[in-house]
């Protein structure tokens, strides 16, 4: 199961040449990775990072670009869960417009303590909704 959301690519995104500079790519990935948490886990920033004291730092992160996008292009970012562990889960990313893919990002989110650093185990609601987009029981 996937969850989408869409993105406007602005100016403050694209380079002289009008088209995406790849590391705004990775801001737009953040954003999206932040909504995904708010409105598909029930799970905002900031009830994790506030009053939980909890955090979602990226592990590692792999892009395959494979097209560019332009200064006012519409993109649909869907998100997935391929794996989810105890404490870390593994996100893709996809971008597009229209169909054709724009790029794939492979990510891994480490759910941690923010006072000691320490991985710490997702919410068993937080789990549920990542494997089945449903709320646990």
């Amino acid at each position: 199961m996937s969850w989408t959301t869409t993105r406007k690519v602005e100016f403050s995104h694209v380079d002289g040449a009008g088209i995406v500079f790849y590391p705004r790519y990775f801001e737009m990935i953040s954003s999206v990775i932040e909504e995904w948490f708010g409105q598909c886990l029930d799970y905002p920033f900031d009830r994790m990072h506030f009053h939980d004291r909890r955090g979602i730092p990226t592990a590692e992160i792999n892009v395959t670009f494979l097209a560019p996008s332009r200064l006012g292009d519409v993109l649909e970012f869907s998100v997935s869960v391929p794996r989810i562990g105890n404490s870390s889960a593994d996100v893709e990313t996809t971008c597009r417009q229209g169909t054709e893919t724009r790029f794939v990002a492979r990510q891994t989110l480490v759910r941690i303590d923010l006072d000691t650093g320490r991985p710490e185990p997702w919410p068993e609601k937080v789990r549920a909704r990542m494997n089945n987009g449903k709320d646990a029981p």
